[in-house]
C-alpha cells in the first residue's frame, strides 16, 4: 500500500509549496505545463500567463519552486463565474472521476469558507485567482498522473504563523478567518511557531484537509521510497520555507490515527462514583476508559482513571472528569495508535429454535481482510436470559453462526 505523508508542521503549506513538493517527489513536471496551457486558453478573465518551475534553497535546503505569474482582467468574480471556469478547465484535461471530484470539492471548500466569513452574494478576490486555480487543479493533475491520488495519505498539523497579512478585504490577523474556518470544519489540528508570516494560507489548508484524512503526530510506519521539497516564495529567517513530501511503502493491514490520552489521579474518591464516572466518560464518547489501583503519596491508596479520546472530544472529556472526580488537575498527551477499520451491522442468528437478531462488531484489515467478527455482548445476555441458557452456550452458537456468513464489503 502506497503511503504519502505530507509534513507542513515547520513551515506551513501553500497551493505554490505543494505543486513544488510533489514536483520533486514524482519528477512529473511536464503535466503542470499542459495544466498552465489549459489555464491560459479556457480561464476567461486569463489575458496570459508564466510558469517557471526551478531549484532554490531555503536555509540550505534545496527545493522545488513553481512560480505562476498570470495577466487578470479583473481582480474579484463572482463564486459561480470561477466554477464555471475551473469546469472549463478540467474540460480540457485528461483526468480521472477521482482527480475531478477532488478538484470540485476543493473548489466548493473555498467557496463555502469565503461565504462563511464574509457572508453570501459578493465577489471572491485572491481564493479566486487563476493561481488558485492553477494550484487546486495542478495538484490534482500531479496525484493523478502519479498514482497517487488513492493512496493513504496523512500530514502532519501545519504551522500557521503570526502577524497581519494584506488581503483584498484590508489586512487581515494570522491565520485568516478563512484558513481557520476550512481547519475548524474538518476538524483538524494545528500547530505552530513564532515566525511572523502566513505559513498556511486558505488555498493550502482546503488541499491539505481534502487530501488528507488523518492527523499524525508521527510518521507511520513504512519504507521510505522517495522525499520531495517544495519552496514557499520567501526565505523565512527562523526556519526553512520548505512542504515536506514523503512517499513510501506501507504495511495494508493498519491504519495510524491520532488520539489523546487523559490520566488523572485520585485518592479521595468511592467506587460507585469511580463506576458513574466511567459510564459517563463513554456515554460522551470515550474510546476507552481504564481505571489502575496504585499507591500515591504519602503511601494511599490511589485509582489512575485513564481515558483514551479523539482530539475534538478531548477537551469535553477532561472537563467531565474534573467535574466527576473532583480532580485539580487532567494530564493529556497526544499519541498515534494502530488500528484496523471497525465496522458494525446487525445479524438474524437462529438460538435453540428462536430466530434473535444481535449486532456484531467487524474488524478488518485496509486491503479488506477480516480479522474478528464479534457478537455484542449485551444481546449475547438478553438472549441468555430470555431462553435460559448459560451466557457461554449462547456465544458458542452465535460466534458460529457469524463467522459462517458472508464478509461485509
Amino acid at each position: 500500500m502506497k503511503v504519502l505523508v505530507l509534513d507542513p508542521r515547520l513551515a506551513g503549506i501553500s497551493g505554490d509549496m505543494l505543486l513544488g513538493a510533489l514536483v520533486d517527489l514524482t519528477g512529473n513536471v511536464d503535466c503542470l505545463y499542459e495544466v498552465a496551457s489549459v489555464i491560459e486558453e479556457g480561464v476567461e478573465y486569463c489575458e496570459g500567463l508564466e510558469l517557471e518551475v526551478h531549484d532554490v534553497k531555503r536555509k540550505g535546503i534545496r527545493a522545488k519552486r513553481v512560480e505562476l505569474k498570470a495577466k487578470e482582467v479583473v481582480r474579484g468574480v463572482m463564486p459561480e463565474v470561477f466554477k464555471r471556469n475551473v469546469d472549463r478547465v478540467l474540460e480540457g484535461l485528461d483526468l480521472s472521476e477521482s482527480a475531478k471530484g477532488f478538484v470540485e470539492r476543493v473548489t466548493s471548500e473555498i467557496c463555502e469558507a469565503e461565504a462563511k466569513v464574509h457572508g453570501t452574494g459578493h465577489e471572491l478576490f485572491d481564493v479566486a485567482s487563476v493561481d488558485t486555480i492553477f494550484d487546486v487543479v495542478g495538484t490534482a493533475a500531479l496525484l493523478d498522473k502519479s498514482g497517487l491520488l488513492g493512496s493513504e495519505i496523512y500530514t502532519t498539523p501545519p504551522a500557521l504563523g503570526y502577524g497581519v497579512v494584506e488581503t483584498a478585504h484590508g489586512p487581515l490577523s494570522i491565520p485568516t478567518p478563512m484558513t481557520l474556518e476550512i481547519l475548524r470544519k474538518h476538524g483538524f489540528a494545528y500547530s505552530n511557531l513564532a515566525v511572523e508570516h502566513e505559513l498556511t494560507t486558505p488555498t493550502g489548508a482546503a488541499l491539505l484537509t481534502n487530501l488528507a484524512k488523518r492527523v499524525v503526530d508521527f510518521y507511520p510506519s513504512m519504507r521510505v521510497e522517495g522525499v520531495g521539497y517544495g519552496a514557499g516564495s520567501k526565505d523565512l529567517e527562523l526556519v526553512p520555507n520548505v512542504l515536506r513530501a514523503v512517499l513510501g511503502e506501507g504495511p495494508s493491514s493498519v491504519a495510524v490515527e491520532r488520539v489523546v490520552v487523559l490520566e488523572t489521579t485520585v485518592d479521595d474518591v468511592t467506587g460507585e462514583v469511580l463506576g458513574n464516572a466511567v459510564e459517563k466518560l463513554l456515554e460522551l464518547g470515550a474510546l476507552d476508559v481504564v481505571v489502575l489501583t496504585g499507591v500515591g503519596k504519602k503511601n494511599r491508596p490511589v485509582h489512575v482513571v485513564r481515558v483514551l479520546s479523539k482530539p475534538e472530544k478531548s477537551a469535553e472529556l477532561a472537563g467531565a472528569l474534573i467535574e466527576e472526580l473532583g480532580t485539580l488537575g487532567v494530564r493529556a498527551l497526544e499519541a498515534s495508535r494502530c488500528a484496523v477499520e471497525r465496522l458494525e451491522r446487525r445479524l438474524e442468528v437462529e438460538v435453540c429454535g428462536r430466530r434473535f437478531e444481535v449486532a456484531v462488531k467487524e474488524s478488518k484489515t485496509l486491503d479488506g481482510r477480516t480479522l474478528r467478527v464479534k457478537p455484542e455482548y449485551e444481546d449475547l445476555k438478553r438472549i441468555s436470559r430470555e431462553l435460559g441458557i448459560p451466557l457461554r452456550r449462547v456465544l458458542e452458537v452465535v460466534q458460529r453462526e457469524v463467522e459462517g456468513r458472508e464478509p461485509t464489503s
